[in-house]
């Protein structure tokens, strides 16, 4: 069995693409297997820059076969745009790419719905993309969801539409008369829908499966990061789905195993877009400077992201329930011509020291980083592709976190492009 996890261990955004896009030349299939179109990959090639939101990193990659599995809520509009983009670029994508009929489709009016509880929540509100993903897992868990499959036949899925529509517009004030609860409104949208992917459907399950039995290179993709795990996340503050590596397994209906690596992706400093609480987060510089040089602003809505230094603690609990086997660390080059670097090793909460992660994330709030100081580096990174020729205090960086987290770190990510990467 040849298997490798990418997993992020922060709150998203930690560069998983480009981790992905790399491993993905020596692997035979890419999968995602939880999430939706609210997650942003961006990935920098010698062709130029691609966000994906749902198609697996892997689709770059010439011949590379490419799963959306069963785990994925699927928005058919993105999925549509985004290969009709691809293939406006001569990237192939028909035939190489895989849609498991047991995927949760994202309709119209789970988006509406995002949106209007969202603004009912008021001083209370999350940050949602509002994409429709989290009433789309909503549907999914209440069994009234629609999938892949229910699209084959039609006079069946209009039942099942119609018992769904008019479920919504008698439990929920005020959307009777709004375009999104129309009944063929949404019957000409799924018309549309299965003319364009119903060729991509498939059953992924058994694909994976089999490719695992005879030791085919399966690279599997995880979208967003830990800290917004559904279960594990800092809740409420989450995503909708199961983002750490034990939602594999669900997400792609195969047995369970240890896969042969698991990479948690790491940032050399930390981001968090949307709300919730962010111990280490920095108002002003050098919070501001990371932002810029980073680019830190969300690929799927633009957003913003908020800023701050390396949390060990976070961090430490990440590797803890994903079972990571080494780090990749990016942007890097970030944190050049910073002064000192701080990592935050230990939280302060009252008259107590947490070196683990509150289970109890209402203590988060509360919580003050306690840090330790690294001697920073003025040298550009960017161009150097051999460990040993990094700056000294570069490198005591690395290693100083490599002891703070009891793992090595593997990959180190100098720029966006594909060949700022040094495997150490």
């Amino acid at each position: 069995m040849s298997s490798t996890l990418v997993v992020g261990c922060q709150w998203g955004d930690e560069g998983k693409g480009k981790i992905v896009d790399i491993l993905a030349e020596k692997a035979d299939i890419i999968v995602r297997f939880q999430g939706g179109a609210n997650a942003g990959h961006t990935v920098l090639t010698d062709s130029g820059q691609y966000i994906l939101h749902l198609l697996p990193s892997g689709i770059l990659r010439e011949s590379k076969k490419c799963v959306i599995a069963s785990g994925v809520v699927v928005d058919p509009e993105q999925v549509v745009n985004e290969t009709a983009e691809l293939e406006k670029l001569g990237i192939k994508v028909k035939g190489r790419l895989f849609i498991s009929g047991k995927a949760h489709l994202v309709f119209p009016y789970h988006k509406f719905l995002d949106g209007y509880y969202e603004n009912l929540k008021q001083c209370h509100h999350i940050g949602t993309t509002k994409r429709g993903i989290g009433p789309a897992y909503t549907d999914r868990a209440a069994r009234t969801g629609i999938r892949m499959y229910d699209l084959v036949d039609e006079n069946r899925f209009k039942d099942r539409l119609d018992y769904i529509l008019d479920l919504k517009k008698k439990s929920i004030i005020g959307i009777k008369d709004q375009v999104e609860f129309d009944l063929q409104f949404n019957l000409d949208y799924a018309r549309r829908v299965r003319d364009a992917l119903m060729d991509y459907v498939t059953d992924t399950s058994l694909l994976i499966s089999d490719a695992l039995a005879v030791d085919t290179g399966v690279l599997f993709e995880g979208a967003q990061g830990t800290l917004l795990d559904v279960d594990h996340g800092t809740s409420p503050y989450t995503t909708s789905s199961n983002t750490i590596a034990g939602g594999l397994y669900a997400g792609c209906g195969i047995s369970p195993f240890i896969p042969d690596k698991t990479i948690g992706v790491v940032k050399a400093y930390t981001t968090r877009v949307g709300e919730g609480p962010f111990p280490t987060q920095i108002d002003g510089d050098p919070g501001d400077v990371m932002r810029d040089k980073g680019g830190e602003f969300g690929a799927t809505t633009g957003r913003p992201r908020r800023c701050g230094w390396l949390d060990m603690v976070a961090l430490r609990y990440a590797l803890r329930i994903n079972g990571v086997n080494s780090i990749a660390l990016t942007k890097l080059d970030v944190l050049s011509a910073m002064g000192k670097i701080k990592v935050c090793t230990a939280y302060r909460c009252g008259s107590t020291v947490l070196d683990e992660f509150p289970d109890d994330i209402y203590t988060l709030p509360h919580c003050e980083p306690l840090y330790t100081d690294f001697d920073g580096w003025d040298e550009d990174i960017s161009e150097i592709n051999d460990y040993n020729n990094l700056p000294v205090n570069t490198r005591k960086y690395i290693t100083g976190l490599e002891e703070l987290g009891g793992i090595r770190i593997k990959y180190i990510s100098t720029g966006p492009a594909r060949d700022k990467i040094i495997i150490k």
